[in-house]
């Protein structure tokens, strides 16, 4: 396929999972500082537009301690914040287990989008960019896991529906992107459900807009391409899972007229997609 004219190039990763703790199965969490590291330089090499996180960015120790986790993400965001330009996080459910949602949003930025802000939207060249926020229960109260919830029963509440749509409404003219930390599709792994409880209600949402190109997604710490109703659903691998930067997984997403093309580092893949926008 013969490329048209790029409009946006940005770095993309996920479930770096911080923390200062021994590993755990197949996730080597001291290990994310220095794949975050490599993360950055390589975007920076790359010059990209900006970066973005798609959720579990830190993570806790066995001892759970809020002052603990609260360096963890010190830590990690120090690292994500070398990058120079613009850089964005999603909320994964680990940023959620022993701090609260404010103290994560205290701890980290978002260019240019306010520090109270889970969810949010930015413009950059021609295309629209969403990020949502799936850590409520129904009633739309934010997760917290020190609290006896179930961190699988996921929910875009109805505040931050309405926000969408008027926020689809406003920019229908416009290509879309949409990330979130918890899969809007049908995911099910081991008998286990991983993403949002109400996922066909945003999917319907999306499909109306009728310019969305590309959902981004993490949680699972596997690679997923699907496209449904025209929209191409993907989810990145883990940044933690196994040891040492030879083991580091990242992405570089190119949007061009007609077609999107992710560069996979290391672990991850690399992928064309054709688009009709």
């Amino acid at each position: 396929m013969k490329k048209s004219a790029k409009k946006l190039r940005f770095g993309l990763t996920a479930d770096s999972h911080y923390a200062d703790r021994q590993p755990y199965r197949n996730r080597f969490y001291r290990d994310s500082v220095v794949k975050m590291r490599e993360f950055i330089q390589t975007m920076e090499k790359e010059k990209v537009d900006f970066i973005m996180h798609l959720g579990d960015f830190k993570d806790e120790d066995e001892k759970k301690l809020e002052k603990d986790t609260l360096k963890y993400l010190e830590v990690i965001e120090s690292e994500y914040a070398k990058f120079r330009g613009p850089r964005f996080h999603c909320i994964g459910n680990h940023d959620v287990d022993s701090i609260t949602k404010v103290q994560f949003l205290n701890g980290i930025e978002n260019t240019s989008i306010p520090k109270k802000d889970s969810y949010y939207s930015f413009d950059f060249n021609e295309i629209h960019c969403i990020v949502l926020d799936a850590n409520y229960s129904e009633d739309g109260v934010d997760h917290f896991y020190k609290n006896p919830i179930n961190f699988r029963n996921t929910n875009i509440p109805e505040k931050e529906i309405s926000w969408l749509k008027n926020d689809l409404l406003i920019h229908q003219d416009k290509p879309t992107l949409v990330f979130c930390h918890h899969p809007i599709f049908e995911y099910y792994r081991d008998g286990k459900q991983y993403h949002v409880n109400n996922f066909l209600e945003i999917q319907s949402l999306l499909e109306q807009h009728g310019n969305v190109l590309l959902v981004l997604q993490g949680h699972v710490h596997q690679e997923k391409f699907v496209q449904i109703n025209g929209i191409h659903y993907i989810t990145q691998l883990a940044m933690v899972d196994y040891p040492g930067i030879e083991n580091n997984s990242f992405a570089l997403i190119e949007i061009g007229s007609g077609y999107i093309e992710i560069i996979g580092f290391k672990r991850s893949s690399s992928q064309i997609l054709n688009t009709l926008i």
